[in-house]
């Protein structure tokens, strides 16, 4: 069923990544989306019916008061119902204790006493539970207790966080990880090093080198600097910050803490990677675990074109993922929790099943959302999917350029909603919101956000024009907060603020209030990103499949 099967135009789902909407009139004075200058987005508002829905907490699958981020959205937004998280099924399992008979981490823990050899436990320095939680890295180092291993024979290596946390909170997170170790009897932190470097996923493999160096101990042409104590080495980052636009845990120089030299990833040793989220990960563990062959054809850097970097020999390491992170790693690393089956009829699924052609948009750094985790953790596309990617700018922080390359998104888009073999049902998403607002740069975020506003009424105008209609929404909240003043520091993080759904039909035009502030009392309420999808088949005029559970907004 292509568009010229439908005497309708194509529908466009538009995700404002990290455009919440904050309540609190006291937080106007740095809500980058009330301080910027939004008429297209004001006006839909006034024209078209909207409602708040929810992107965070059970939601979405996460716990109680976490807030949602970008993978967990739009894999609730693909799957048109509530998803349960990999975080909950893991903390599920340390609650029954099934987890501390798994058999992955205990291969790992059994790897390490047959060699005499060390348990390197790498993961993210925070408990916000994005990527990953402290409890599950606590769990991991009490089996290796529980087995016998000395207190030396654990080293945990903190990627601090200072992005989806506070900037400024991992020297407390550290003083947290190091009196559970000292509770558990096991366990000392070997290095600290900020996510910038060890988290990358923009195979900027110069940033992903200097971790990879400081855990082996190879020779760098980078120093790396050696801390007492973890204490040490954030506060003095602190102090010495690479840039003025580099501050805080996000940025932190890879450092080693202590001198035990077994505290270096080595021949014969074990690895567990704990976080949870799959994107983050994927390009360190490369290093680690990838053929020579496949390490040497890695995707390029956009900034240096080189394909990885010069790893030495590859480590005889046992490497344990807490989750399956990518289809082409699992013959090389032992993971701890497969996902569970595929979920059945997915928006992208059952459209392609139907027959309908479909389309996704995003720029580099929120491509995989719109595809992989849209899909359900698909790397292929669907019968009748296409795809196209924009460039991320090559910068090293988007304040630097904060309409990144959504001008790029919008032109594709643009084209395909004009084409003659244009696709029927469009999904784009706009990183600025999101990106920007992690940097916690106010008057950059005000730019990104004006610039996501310009784009969405280009976008609107040409689907308008040709007879199609839009949803406009967003995944999660980030911009609509860009200060703590808990912490009086500049709030980097996402937020547990509901976000907008806006549905932009000519055919529900007397359905809008002509209130910005407003939502339709014509719409269902108390709606969730999984209502978002049933929501778009119920314009399209399509049956929600029963698998779906999200019901549509049309529907109250």
């Amino acid at each position: 069923m292509g568009r010229n099967a439908d005497t309708r135009g194509p529908i466009v789902l538009i995700v404002r990544d990290g455009w919440g909407r904050n309540p609190n009139a006291e937080h106007d004075a740095f809500n980058a989306v009330k301080l910027a200058r939004t008429p297209r987005c004001d006006a839909l508002l006034r024209g078209y019916p909207w409602v708040m829905i929810h992107t965070s907490g059970p939601h979405v699958g996460l716990p109680e008061s976490t807030m949602g981020n970008s993978e967990v959205g739009h894999q609730n937004l693909g799957a048109g119902r509530i998803v349960a998280q990999e975080s909950v099924r893991i903390t599920n399992k340390i609650e029954s204790g099934t987890f501390f008979e798994n058999a992955a981490i205990h291969r790992a823990v059994q790897r390490v006493k047959d060699n005499d050899a060390t348990l390197h436990l790498l993961g993210i320095g925070s408990d916000v539970g994005v990527h990953g939680r402290l409890e599950h890295l606590y769990a991991c180092v009490e089996v290796a207790a529980r087995a016998g291993l000395a207190r030396t024979q654990v080293a945990v290596h903190l990627f601090t966080d200072g992005r989806d946390s506070g900037p400024y909170t991992g020297k407390d997170y550290a003083a947290q990880v190091e009196a559970n170790l000292a509770n558990i009897g096991a366990g000392e932190i070997a290095s600290v090093c900020g996510r910038y470097f060890a988290m990358d996923r923009d195979n900027r493999w110069e940033r992903v080198r200097r971790a990879y160096d400081m855990l082996t101990g190879r020779p760098t042409t980078d120093e790396v600097p050696r801390f007492a104590t973890a204490a040490a080495a954030i506060a003095d980052y602190y102090e010495h910050p690479i840039s003025d636009n580099q501050q805080g845990d996000e940025f932190i120089t890879p450092c080693a803490i202590g001198d035990t030299p077994a505290h270096r990833v080595r021949d014969g040793d074990a690895v567990i990677f704990y976080n949870y989220r799959g994107d983050r990960p994927r390009e360190i563990t490369r290093a680690f675990v990838l053929p020579d062959d496949q390490w040497a054809n890695v995707t390029p850097s956009p900034d240096s074109g080189s394909r990885g970097f010069d790893r030495g020999d590859k480590l005889d390491v046992h490497y344990v993922t807490m989750t399956a992170y990518e289809k082409s790693l699992n013959d090389y690393v032992d993971v701890a929790f497969p996902k569970p089956p595929k979920m059945k009829d997915t928006a992208g699924e059952y459209l392609s099943r139907l027959g309908v052609s479909q389309f996704r948009c995003a720029e580099t750094e929120k491509f995989p959302h719109v595809t992989f985790f849209y899909n359900d953790y698909r790397d292929e596309p669907f019968d009748g999917e296409s795809r196209e990617m924009a460039q991320s700018p090559k910068v090293a922080t988007y304040d630097q350029q904060p309409e990144m390359s959504a001008h790029e998104v919008t032109d594709i888009v643009v084209g395909r909603v004009r084409a003659a073999d244009g696709e029927r049902f469009i999904v784009v998403n706009f990183a600025n919101g999101d990106m920007v607002g992690h940097t916690g740069n106010l008057e950059a975020t005000v730019k990104a956000v004006e610039t996501v506003d310009a784009c969405v009424g280009h976008i609107v105008d040409a689907t308008l024009e040709q007879g199609g209609a839009l949803i406009v929404t967003a995944d999660h909240g980030n911009a609509e907060q860009m200060y703590d003043p808990a912490t009086n520091c500049p709030q980097t993080a996402h937020t547990l603020y509901d976000v907008e759904c806006i549905l932009v039909d000519a055919q529900l035009r007397d359905a809008a209030t002509g209130d910005p502030d407003r939502p339709s009392a014509k719409l269902r309420q108390d709606g969730r990103l999984a209502d978002v999808i049933p929501t778009a088949l119920d314009m399209m005029q399509l049956d929600v499949p029963a698998a779906m559970e999200g019901k549509s907004l049309l529907r109250p």
